[in-house]
C-alpha cells in the first residue's frame, strides 16, 4: 500500500483514536517521568555538592550506572525481573520509573553542573549569614543557578518524551506501541507510511516546541550576559535588562 494512497490515510483516519490513545499514554508517562527525574535530580545533584563523601559517593554510582548502561535494559530488567519474581508492577508503572531513573541521573549532573557554576564566595557569604547547607541551596544557590539550569533540563525533558517508545519493548499502549499494533494489526495492517509519518508528526508536535524553548532561553541569557555593562563610578557590573 503506497503512502499517497487515499486508502492508506482513510484507515489512518477511520483509526485516529487509536494514535490519540497512545499519545495521551504517552504524555501521562512523559510527565510521571519528568516529575520522578526532577526530583532524583534535584536529590543526587545536591548530594554530589554536599560536604559529606558518603553521600558524593553514592551519587557518583548513581549516575555513572545510571548513564552508562541503555534505558532498554533498565525498563526490561525492572518490568521482567520483577514480573518472573511475582511482583509485577505492570508497563506503565515500569516505564515510568524507568525513565524517570534513567533521566534522572542526567538531572542530577545538570543540577551539579549548575551549583558548582555558582562563585564559592556566594557560599561563603551565605555560610557567615548563618544559613545551613540546605538555607543556602534553597535561598541563595539554587535560584542564582536556575539560568544555568533551565536549558539542558529543557533538553533532558525532550529526550525523556522521546525515550517513552522504548515503552515498545515490554508491550506498552504508549504511540510507538499502538502504531506498530496497527500497522500489524489484521484488520488496519498495511498502512505502514501514513501511520508512522503521523506518529512522527504528534511526536513533533510535542517535542518542537520544547526544543525551541530550551534554545530561546539559552540564546537570552547568553544575550543577558553581553549586555552586561560596567556601572560608571562604582565598578560594579549591573545587568542592563
Amino acid at each position: 500500500m503506497s503512502l499517497f494512497t487515499p486508502e492508506a490515510w482513510s484507515k489512518v483516519w477511520t483509526y485516529r483514536t487509536t494514535f490519540l490513545l497512545g499519545l495521551e499514554t504517552t504524555v501521562l508517562t512523559a510527565l510521571s517521568g519528568i516529575l520522578l527525574a526532577l526530583v532524583l535530580g534535584i536529590l543526587f545533584g545536591l548530594m554530589a555538592t554536599g560536604k559529606s563523601k558518603l553521600l558524593r559517593g553514592i551519587a557518583r554510582v548513581y549516575v555513572e550506572f545510571i548513564q552508562n548502561t541503555p534505558v532498554v535494559l533498565q525498563i526490561c530488567f525492572l518490568y521482567y525481573a520483577l514480573a518472573f519474581s511475582g511482583h509485577s508492577i505492570g508497563i506503565l508503572p515500569a516505564g515510568i520509573i524507568s525513565l524517570g531513573v534513567y533521566h534522572g541521573a542526567y538531572m542530577a549532573e545538570v543540577f551539579r553542573a549548575g551549583i558548582e557554576a555558582i562563585p564559592k564566595g556566594q557560599f561563603e557569604a551565605a555560610q557567615a549569614q548563618g544559613f545551613h547547607y540546605m538555607e543556602q541551596m534553597i535561598y541563595i544557590i539554587l535560584p542564582q543557578s536556575v539560568k544555568i539550569i533551565l536549558p539542558p533540563m529543557v533538553n533532558q525533558v525532550v529526550n525523556l518524551v522521546k525515550n517513552t517508545s522504548c515503552l515498545y519493548i515490554i508491550g506498552g499502549s504508549d504511540l510507538i506501541s499502538l502504531t506498530y499494533s496497527f500497522v500489524t494489526g489484521a484488520n488496519t495492517g498495511g498502512a505502514y507510511g501514513p501511520a508512522y509519518l503521523v506518529c512522527g508528526v504528534l511526536f513533533f508536535i510535542i517535542c518542537f516546541p520544547l526544543s525551541r524553548l530550551a534554545s530561546t532561553w539559552e540564546q537570552r541569557l547568553k544575550l543577558r550576559d553581553r549586555r552586561t555593562v560596567i556601572c560608571p563610578g562604582s565598578g560594579r557590573k549591573v545587568a542592563d535588562l
